[in-house]
């Protein structure tokens, strides 16, 4: 058997300690925020978008570039992202990634970080707007 290096974590320890540090929000709850002007950030791939379809007025960031666009202090940054109040709500197709991903915001700083509770799935459950990919 293949035994973990002392000090390792396995992937349910760190989910679960990412969302201890968030106050999670559900599909209602941001759609609310968005309408109040917080940046709803979907991180999902593109075939995934283009499967499920997507949240009208979300922006597009995916997983892999996130804190360069978010980070204040980074050149790479996107225009919106010069405020480490920003409200930031990300959002994945099941809720697991966004919850790392939002965590790892709160480690730039961005104070207001969170992620969407059952992510895309659960907005679409809820009857809430989407859209197909265009």
């Amino acid at each position: 058997m293949n035994v973990p290096p002392p000090g390792s974590r396995g992937i349910d320890e760190v989910l679960t300690a990412a969302r201890r540090r968030l106050r999670r929000v559900s599909a209602a709850q941001a759609l609310a925020a968005q309408r109040d002007g917080a940046i709803l950030v979907d991180i999902r791939p593109v075939a995934q978008r283009t499967e499920h379809g997507e949240i009208p007025g979300a922006l597009v960031v995916e997983r892999n570039v996130l804190e360069w666009r978010f980070d204040p202090r980074c050149e790479a940054r996107l225009p919106m992202a010069n405020s480490y109040d920003l409200e930031v709500i990300v959002f994945c197709q099941e809720g697991y990634t966004s919850s790392l991903a939002a965590s790892a915001l709160l480690d730039l700083g961005l104070q207001r970080a969170t992620d969407l509770t059952g992510g895309f799935a659960a907005w679409k459950a809820d009857g809430l707007p989407t859209a197909a990919v265009s």
